[in-house]
């Protein structure tokens, strides 16, 4: 597919990276280290899970930073627990919170049910006051099922919103046509979503820069502080901690200047798709 670059009034074959820290809302340690990562570092944007417990925590520290919502379903940790912010019973699991499986969700949840859910989410955070940027998925949940693509779509046109889809190598695999849905639906969305290997430091971060294809690509990040919190909420903390010492390294705008990557956040593809 050509790439979007050119909306963004950037060349055909710039090389643009979104570099997004997630997981806003999860806990104090992750809105620190996000909002670190947006004001003292290198991240371009965030996305903000509003059924989780420190949500509205971070929209209390909120200061126009390019921040999107992170559409949420799952409730994954063992220990540490959220659930629907609307009546939503089939999105529950035994114990009171959202599913900690993707397949639970999808073999139980209600669509009309997953419909106002989606829509309230990012309908509370404009109430709190967040000028969305995005929508996303949190653990694909909204992206891997076509009846469920249909929910996220539906509400990425409603509020005039790009959002972040799989690669287009992962839809033969997922078996439907989402990003040429997305596009005929008129919704902007990067080129193609990257990695970098768990607790990454500088050289992983070069070798992504020097191999990154024209278009635009979305890396995310997980930043969090390091704090007893961080460390109980979850069992990948040294990676998050890992993320936001490489958010917060110097070197980091060096490296993609150096390589002739343009940093640019989700509020540019939002103002193409909205004009």
């Amino acid at each position: 597919m050509p790439t979007i670059a050119t909306r963004l009034d950037l060349p055909a074959d710039a090389r643009v990276l979104i570099v997004k820290a997630t997981d806003l809302g999860l806990c104090h340690a992750a809105n620190l280290g996000v909002y670190q990562g947006l004001r003292q570092g290198n991240a371009t944007s965030s996305s903000l899970m509003v059924p989780a417990p420190w949500s509205r925590e971070a929209a209390s520290r909120f200061r126009g930073d390019d921040v999107g919502v992170q559409l949420t379903l799952n409730a994954e940790h063992d220990r540490y627990r959220w659930g629907p912010i609307t009546q939503a019973p089939s999105l529950l699991d035994g114990d009171g919170g959202f599913p900690r499986t993707l397949s639970d969700v999808w073999d139980h949840a209600d669509l009309d049910e997953v419909r106002r859910e989606c829509r309230a989410q990012v309908e509370r955070a404009v109430l709190w006051g967040f000028d969305i940027s995005h929508l996303d998925a949190h653990r694909d949940a909204l992206l891997l099922r076509p009846e469920f693509f249909d929910i996220y779509l539906e509400t990425a046109v409603d509020f005039a919103l790009p959002m972040r889809l799989v690669n287009a190598e992962e839809e033969s695999n997922i078996g439907f046509p989402l990003r040429r849905l997305a596009t005929e639906a008129g919704v902007l969305f990067p080129d193609r979503s990257e990695e970098l290997p768990s607790r990454p430091d500088l050289g992983a971060l070069r070798r992504l820069l020097d191999c990154l294809q024209p278009g635009i690509t979305e890396l995310a990040l997980r930043p969090a502080i390091d704090t007893p919190e961080i460390r109980a909420v979850t069992d990948d903390w040294d990676s998050r901690i890992a993320d936001h010492r490489l958010l917060l390294d110097s070197e980091f705008a060096r490296l993609a200047s150096q390589a002739g990557v343009v940093l640019t956040g989700y509020r540019r593809l939002r103002e193409a798709m909205q004009h």
